[in-house]
């Protein structure tokens, strides 16, 4: 990667540095602002963009991606939008995005911490031990982050994008655009801004519960509107109520505006700050402040109490089968990643409509769910099994949903396949199966779309 000094004094016709204290261009047109851009991806939120607002229209054939510069990162692409959303590119526009590649190392915004050892100090999983994991365990004794009702913070941290954007010298219709360099001074978080947050203050449990609510664009009370509840792992646990919605896709998936396109639905992520279910197959009073918590909404918004569901990832996804267990009637379906339950427990549920998906890299969630399927089978209920590959392309994953689906079962079982829920190099050891579940899980369209649909 070039210096700064050696890509500006490329990029100036004299080869004279030009003055960066206020750029003016000789068009009149400047530089007016630059956005730091986020995205939520699989295993949390990434610095993926910067948007440079002009005071005049930059046309996309004045542009390419050489032209743009940030220290420590890769430039992609550059184009036009009407917004600082890459969505809204256009072939010409007062702002141009500069995209960064998302595989940069510096694209991650997830703080490592000393103590818990992991990025977010998520740590999920009990095999590796400590305050901050979230394996499910196999039953009393099992292990995990600790007993159901006990408040933690698990030192998710995020760190502010920031950015020094340098333009070379840009050939216009109408004259040249001298170089320069702009700081980001604001942030716009993909998706995540699109959530609004509250605090349930819970009557009946005398419990305060933060959280997330996405309302669907051009929301009309005179229709009716699905709810997903997302319940985030233990490792997410704590006060920063914007946690559940950086960790991972399980709550910004279904806000997408892709998502939203075919299905306008609510989308509520609560956030705990104490471990909500435990391998003692415990919950704590949270199970039904969260309850109350949908039961309020739905009194609040125009929301189908017929069409609630219920989705999460490892404690969360425990909290799901709970709330089955105890409300079978409540949810319309639930989608469970990376989690168990005691399989002695789960008779209410077997004429629900689940989605399970664990890896077999998983060494509680995966024999724990073979467990609950072979219980939920003795109840009488139909298990449709399949094995995944995590590597899979989207196409791939959608031919293979379909052929799952072809057999009608009202419970689909899925495993990814051992060894291929890891990247190519990365750890493999401790609960690393555990936490790559999720990282694939929700990027998975039409499991999401399953998840919505009225049957």
């Amino acid at each position: 990667m070039p210096t700064r000094r050696t890509f500006l004094i490329g990029a100036t016709c004299a080869g004279a540095l030009v003055s960066f204290s206020a750029p003016v261009f000789a068009q009149g047109i400047t530089a007016e602002s630059a956005t730091a851009i986020t995205r939520v991806y699989g295993d949390g939120l990434r610095f993926v963009a910067v948007a440079v607002r002009y005071s005049a229209p930059i046309m996309a054939s004045d542009l390419s991606a050489g032209d743009f510069a940030v220290d420590g990162r890769t430039v992609t692409a550059a184009y036009p939008a009407t917004s600082t959303d890459p969505a809204d590119r256009a072939e010409q526009g007062n702002v141009v995005i500069v995209e960064l590649s998302a595989d940069d190392a510096d694209a991650s915004l997830a703080v490592k911490s000393e103590k818990e050892g992991g990025p977010q100090g998520d740590g999920d999983g009990s095999d590796e031990g400590g305050p901050a994991n979230d394996g499910p365990g196999n039953g009393p004794g099992g292990g995990g982050p600790g007993n159901a009702g006990t408040v933690m913070d698990a030192g998710s941290n995020w760190a502010e994008p920031s950015a020094a954007v340098v333009q070379a010298e840009l050939t216009l219709p109408d004259g040249t655009l001298p170089a320069t360099e702009i700081e980001t001074s604001e942030v716009r978080n993909l998706v995540v801004d699109d959530f609004q947050q509250f605090v349930w203050n819970d009557p009946e449990t005398g419990d305060t519960l933060p959280y997330n609510l996405f309302v669907p664009k051009d929301y009309d009370p005179a229709q009716s509107y699905p709810l997903v509840n997302f319940m985030h792992d233990a490792g997410a646990t704590g006060p920063n109520v914007l946690t559940t919605l950086k960790q991972g896709l399980g709550a910004i998936s279904w806000a997408s505006q892709e998502d939203q396109a075919k299905t306008p639905s609510f989308v509520l992520a609560p956030q705990f700050d104490q471990i909500i279910a435990d391998d003692n197959s415990d919950t704590s009073s949270m199970l039904d402040t969260t309850i109350n918590l949908i039961k309020a909404l739905t009194e609040q918004y125009s929301i189908d109490q017929t069409r609630l569901y219920t989705t999460g990832q490892s404690g969360g996804g425990m909290m799901s089968i709970a709330m089955n267990i105890k409300y079978p009637e409540f949810f319309a379906a639930s989608f469970l990643v990376a989690c168990q339950w005691d399989p002695a427990l789960v008779a209410p549920m077997a004429g629900n409509r689940l989605f399970i998906l664990v890896s077999q890299d998983d060494s509680k969630a995966f024999p724990g769910q073979n467990a609950i399927t072979e219980a939920l089978e003795a109840e009488g209920a139909t298990v449709a099994r399949a094995v995944w590959d995590g590597n899979w392309s989207d196409e791939q994953f959608r031919f293979a949903f379909d052929d799952l689906n072809a057999a009608g079962a009202r419970i689909n079982y899925v495993t990814f396949d051992e060894g291929s829920v890891f990247l190519p190099g990365a750890d493999t050891a401790g609960a690393s199966g555990h936490r790559n579940t999720w990282r694939i899980a929700y990027s998975i369209a039409p499991i999401r779309a399953w998840l919505l649909r009225n049957d």
